[in-house]
């Protein structure tokens, strides 16, 4: 069963510019994650972009939906910003059918070494190989679905809303 990965850049993909000190993108880490997590599921990485999730607009989810309704395959993983993955989850989910698809993302970028990531994205593809046709969040050992999840901002995680 293999399973195709949509990288939407966030969190997961940032680099640190040691002379600016700003956070930027240059290309997704998702091969090495795969790589380094000895990941033996068959998967298929398509970049889709490369943006901060507080950039994406509504073109670019209809783009994430679009790339999720015309991929052969039925189980997908989008990485995603977590700062605004709800919003986007909220666009796929009541669109999506016959699919299993779990959006993840990190807290802490994956090139600082201390990163979620990792975690998250081995979490993302074992649900998308095990749960129902829908669409979820995954983050930090759980799973959402898409109409209920939120980011408490407070405590750095996902929850279910109050």
């Amino acid at each position: 069963m293999a399973v195709r990965i949509f990288v939407t850049g966030g969190t997961f993909d940032k680099e640190y510019d040691e002379l600016t000190g700003a956070l930027f993108f240059r290309r997704t880490h998702l091969s090495e994650m795969l790589r380094l997590g000895r990941c033996r599921v068959p998967v298929r990485v398509s970049t889709l972009m490369m943006i901060d999730s507080l950039n994406m607009k509504d073109r670019d989810r209809k783009a994430v939906l679009k790339a999720c309704a015309d991929a052969a395959e039925h189980r997908i993983v989008v990485t995603h910003g977590t700062d605004t993955m709800v919003e986007t989850a909220r666009v796929l989910g009541p669109s999506v059918r016959g699919k299993t698809v779990v959006l993840t993302g990190a807290m802490v970028p994956y090139k600082f070494g201390s990163s979620d990531g990792m975690f998250n994205l081995g979490s993302a593809l074992s649900f998308a190989q095990v749960l129902a046709p829908g669409v979820y969040i995954a983050m930090n050992g759980k799973c959402f679905t898409w109409n209920n999840a939120a980011k408490d901002r407070a405590k750095g995680e996902f929850r279910e809303p109050r």
